[in-house]
């Protein structure tokens, strides 16, 4: 079996979750301070749009946005920035399809927090970005760390929108479902259920270690506010 869609998969889902983290969580704030209602909901349903959308949908819209017969992808090669049919595609899409689950799980992180701690440190002077890093962040970290687990895993099973943007090209894009999708259909089914334990096993060991690793430090920070 080749392990090449099984490192292209850990390398293209762990680029995206760095995006998606920092796009997903900015968004999210930036929406939560929003005053005009109608506005807010506006933007809402827009970063909302690629997690009800089927994912060959979006990957069509990414195509017809960024393909080298379009101007802003024309202007792109110009630049020397390719965004199709290569491996920064299937990271594109990646962070496309992955960022509603992050934007959602941190904004209804962001919302749960009591704003009477926010308040109270406005009173005392602390300027919003060490409200966000010292008071939000902190009391949002189990929501942050769900839409990270639920980002990733989602990058790492993503297909529909890569095989629009990215194609199916061996040792470029064939990430690991695309390779369960080429070894059904040429008949390799022992090859498709060797990379289905892989995806299984990495998406099992993910999550759980990132549980662990949160209800630890969440732990220690709630003994911490308690002292």
């Amino acid at each position: 079996m080749d392990i090449t869609p099984v490192l292209l998969s850990l390398k293209t889902a762990s680029v995206a979750i760095l995006f998606t983290f920092v796009i997903g969580t900015v968004l999210a704030y930036q929406v939560c301070r929003m005053k005009n209602e109608h506005s807010k909901a506006v933007l809402d349903a827009l970063l909302t749009l690629p997690l009800v959308l089927p994912p060959t949908v979006a990957g069509f819209f990414l195509l017809y946005l960024f393909g080298v017969n379009r101007p802003l992808g024309a202007f792109l090669a110009e630049l020397g920035i390719k965004l199709v049919f290569n491996w920064e595609a299937t990271v594109l899409a990646a962070v496309v399809i992955s960022l509603p689950l992050m934007y959602r799980s941190a904004r209804a992180a962001f919302e749960q927090v009591d704003p009477v701690y926010l308040e109270a440190a406005r009173t005392i002077g602390l300027s919003e970005r060490k409200i966000a890093t010292k008071i939000l962040i902190p009391l949002s970290a189990p929501g942050l760390t769900s839409g990270t687990i639920l980002s990733f895993s989602r990058a790492l099973g993503e297909f529909g929108a890569t095989i629009m943007i990215a194609g199916n090209i061996a040792g470029v894009s064939r990430t690991m479902p695309l390779a369960i999708y080429s070894a059904v259909m040429g008949g390799r089914e022992e090859e498709a259920y060797g990379y289905i334990i892989i995806l299984v096993l990495v998406s099992f060991l993910f999550v759980w270690s990132l549980n662990v690793f949160t209800e630890a430090r969440w732990g220690r920070y709630r003994l911490r506010t308690r002292r």
